[in-house]
This record gives C-alpha cells, sequence and structure tokens, in this order.
C-alpha cells in the first residue's frame, strides 16, 4: 500500500464507526481496490473524537474512485 503514499487519495465515504469502514475498506480490497481508512481516534483510544471530527474516512487512489462508490455504495437496480 505504499504506492497510495504518492497517488492523490479521495474520500468515498465517512462512518460513524471503525467496524464499519473496515467492513467497506475489506470490500474494496476483495474488489480489488486498495484502501485506507484515515480517523483521528487519538490512537484508538477514543473512538468519539473520530465521530465528532468526521467519523471513519475511507480513501482511495482518485482513479479508482468511480469504481469503489459502486462497490461501497451499489446502484440500485432499475425496474
Amino acid at each position: 500500500m505504499s504506492h497510495m503514499r504518492e497517488a492523490k487519495l479521495v474520500v468515498v465515504q465517512s462512518f460513524g464507526s471503525q467496524w464499519e469502514a473496515d467492513l467497506a475498506k475489506s470490500a474494496l480490497e476483495a474488489a480489488g481496490i486498495d484502501a485506507m481508512i484515515q480517523a483521528d481516534s487519538v490512537g484508538g483510544n477514543r473512538s468519539d473524537v473520530a465521530f465528532h471530527t468526521g467519523g471513519y474516512k475511507v480513501l482511495v487512489r482518485d482513479e479508482d474512485a468511480g469504481a469503489a462508490r459502486d462497490v461501497v455504495d451499489p446502484p440500485k437496480k432499475r425496474a
């Protein structure tokens, strides 16, 4: 994942809890999309801080953003 350090990263979605962000990250990685989670939880000790500072943000490379959004929030089936 070190190649993500040089890439332009975008927020795909923010979540109110660590487990939701972990689930989204796992789904993205299963789809072949590198992802990372950004949150200010004071070293994992204060999840309430992360919640009040924008939540747990799932980030991907800019060029993967469209596909990533389809994974974490799939388009609704059309009738």
